[in-house]
């Protein structure tokens, strides 16, 4: 029989119900799946393994940024989802195991609730080939970005405020776009390394630079975002 308005809304207001549980459950995913404008699933805090598999069924973008907690289980089952992005961005932790089996998720995945990173877990997510956002780090040990540079889609680091030189030359080998635009300074050996990217770069948040470091960014010869007058004294650099 067809679903009323008011049966609509009738589940909605259950649905509602249920949520201040703040438990995404199997049951809610199969309304979600059923009629998405249904209830919010971005609001819910944690999820059951068994919602995540059906979830991953579903074929848009998937907003989760209200999860705090994911089993691996879980993990491993929104890994297969085949939408454009997977948002996570409300996790602030990430187990090694969960870490390894996201990186098998081939859209962009947005983890941007993770203030820290382990080695083994940057490890993990540096084989994610649909592109990955880490905006949440503040930062970034020096291993921790030479796992990354192995990443081959776009790399978002845009909560970096410093990048160590080791870690620009690391990440300079980095394939695809790169977002740093969090940093605010850039050494000269940093400026030096990273001219060497070979993918987009942006460092918008730059507010000054040494004349060695614009003539070393002059350099790049890819997609390179600056703003104000670093963008200009990188310009005029390439004209000189």
């Amino acid at each position: 029989m067809p679903q009323t308005a008011l049966d609509k809304a009738l589940s909605v207001l259950n649905l509602r119900g249920v949520s201040d549980h703040a438990n995404l459950t199997k049951e809610i995913a199969d309304q979600f799946l059923a009629d998405e404008d249904s209830v919010d699933i971005s609001e819910f805090t944690s999820i059951e393994d068994a919602a995540a598999q059906l979830l991953a069924e579903d074929e848009g973008e998937l907003d989760l940024a209200g999860l705090t907690s994911l089993s691996d289980a879980a993990a491993q089952a929104l890994a297969q989802h085949r939408g454009e992005e997977l948002s996570l961005a409300g996790l602030t932790s990430l187990s090694d195991a969960a870490a390894q089996a996201l990186a098998q998720y081939l859209g962009w995945l947005r983890l941007d609730g993770l203030t820290s990173l382990s080695d083994a877990a940057a490890q993990a997510l540096a084989q994610q080939e649909g592109g990955l956002s880490l905006a949440g780090l503040t930062s970034l040990s020096d291993a921790a970005a030479q796992a990354l540079a192995q990443n081959e889609g776009g790399l978002s680091l845009a909560g970096l405020t410093s990048l160590s030189d080791a870690a620009a030359q690391a990440l300079a080998q980095q394939k695809c776009y790169l977002y740093l635009a969090g940093l605010t300074s850039l050494s000269d050996a940093a400026a030096q390394a990273l001219a060497q990217h070979e993918g987009g770069l942006d460092l918008l948040g730059l507010t000054s630079l040494s004349d060695a470091a614009v003539q070393a960014l002059a350099q790049h010869e890819e997609d390179l975002f600056l703003n104000g007058e670093v963008e200009e004294a990188v310009e005029q650099a390439r004209k000189s």
